[in-house]
């Protein structure tokens, strides 16, 4: 590595601990404000970073964004009383009208006996390094050059690739904090990167549109922009031809993109606020087999590198690898401290969602799973939002491929599928082993019994 890479690498180490420690600082202060103004507790998130997004189209330099913000939240406590308010203003002044204005949000409110922090003795002892930080030195020249290069290759596939949505490279980079008046006080810096290409193909049947991404908490673990682009031509040729089928019942395989709606579906059903309000399908289900017992579904917030990784949640409680569902049975609700109270359970270190999602796979490919389904349908792409929570139906608009003998016949689309979430699951035949999808949920594709095609 030449020196001056080197000098770089430590000053941007440099500069990103003063500004932790600096963030810091206001949180201290903050919460110190909200103290003195009479509050008998005081909790603050707040985040700092800086991005640049660039848009290429038609092998044209379409947009630049760069970009620099600041967030702080706050929520005081009198009693049971809360009050929150935000700003993205950093300035003391701005901070203590920020905290004034919760407070008098507070006096007013109405006590709600599950309000409160998390309790203090299950806050993070620890801030362990995550690797989540990698910060990408790269110039608008660069970045559209590696857009380019990715559209390039999209365009350049195939001669019926015919037009192009663009390709776009997002870089970020910030530090997060958050401290309460247990006195915990933690941050870490993160980063994320992405870069994804959308061509339209066409031919005698018609026009189809698909793309393809990738996104890592470090520039260089990117897939490489002309493998972008060429999955995002071969997922939209694929398409060309695509036609309804007529109404029918038939085994269905989630490929692994949509199949991880299916996981966000039950992290949905099981989390507290559906739960306290009775609006779940899987309301009193803990403890109860959801799922066939080959299956294990996992979090692991500690996955070092992982997109969805923090050492403590949004409470400051520390999180931990958890078993959601164990040979089938639920085994953990998905809860913040809030939720917990008013369930009568304790949280799971869940404030602001779950972290790294994992289904354990079997033993069958994609390839696989086709051969074991032998005639049914290939889901690729799903539409609409037909997913009622309460009771668990499903029905969404869908495209993919028909698939006879174990192998596709042809694309279909403008066809629906429907079924019943809580069915579904149980009728989960098997998880392909096809789980190396960009992004914090890890899933293969699914292959569930019979479910209802509705098309011509």
């Amino acid at each position: 590595m030449p020196k001056s890479a080197v000098s770089t690498e430590i000053n941007s180490d440099i500069s990103m601990i003063e500004q932790q420690a600096r963030i810091q600082q206001i949180v201290e202060d903050l919460l110190k404000i909200a103290k003195d103004m009479g509050a008998s507790a005081a909790e603050a998130g707040a985040s700092q970073d800086a991005g640049l997004a660039v848009n290429v189209r038609l092998g044209e330099l379409e947009t630049v964004e760069h970009t620099r913000d600041n967030s702080l939240g706050i929520s005081v406590y009198f009693g049971q009383r809360k009050g929150s308010a935000s700003t993205s203003d950093f300035s003391p002044q701005a901070i203590r009208e920020t905290v004034r204005a919760a407070c008098d949000i507070a006096r007013f409110t109405t006590e709600d006996p599950f309000a409160g922090l998390a309790e203090a003795e299950l806050m993070a002892r620890q801030v362990p390094d995550l690797d989540l930080y990698h910060p990408w030195s790269l110039d608008v020249a660069r970045a559209s050059a590696l857009c380019l290069e990715c559209e390039d290759a999209a365009r350049g596939h195939d001669p019926r690739i015919s037009n192009s949505e663009g390709a776009s490279l997002n870089s970020g980079s910030g530090v997060h904090i958050y401290g309460n008046s247990h006195g915990f006080i933690g941050g870490y810096p993160f980063s994320r990167h992405s870069l994804s290409c959308a061509v339209v193909a066409e031919d005698e049947s018609g026009m189809q549109r698909d793309y393809w991404y990738s996104v890592d908490r470090q520039g260089q673990g990117l897939d490489s922009p002309r493998q972008i682009g060429i999955t995002a031509a071969e997922r939209t040729l694929a398409r060309l031809g695509s036609r309804s089928l007529s109404t029918r019942q038939a085994p269905v395989i989630f490929r692994a993109e949509v199949a991880s709606g299916l996981l966000r579906s039950l992290i949905g059903a099981i989390s507290g606020g559906a739960l306290y309000r009775k609006a779940s399908f899987l309301l009193d289900h803990l403890g109860r087999p959801i799922f066939p017992a080959f299956v294990q579904i996992e979090e692991d917030p500690l996955q070092p590198r992982g997109l969805g990784s923090a050492p403590f949640d949004n409470e400051g409680v520390a999180t931990r690898a958890k078993a959601l569902v164990e040979g089938g049975v639920l085994q953990s609700y998905v809860l913040d401290s809030y939720a917990a109270r008013k369930l009568g359970m304790q949280t799971t270190a869940n404030a602001g969602g779950v972290h790294n999602l994992a289904i354990k796979s079997g033993q069958l490919d994609l390839a696989g799973l086709m051969r074991e389904m032998g005639t049914g349908l290939l889901v690729t792409e799903m539409m609409g939002q037909g997913v009622n929570r309460v009771t668990g139906d499903y029905s969404r608009g869908a495209a993919g491929f028909w698939v006879e003998n174990g192998e596709i016949a042809h694309p279909v689309e403008e066809i629906t599928i429907a079924g019943n979430l809580r069915d579904m699951y149980l009728n989960l035949l098997a998880v392909g082993t096809d789980n190396q999808l960009p992004g914090s949920t890890r899933t293969g594709s699914w292959l569930i019994g019979q479910m209802t095609i509705a098309g011509e």
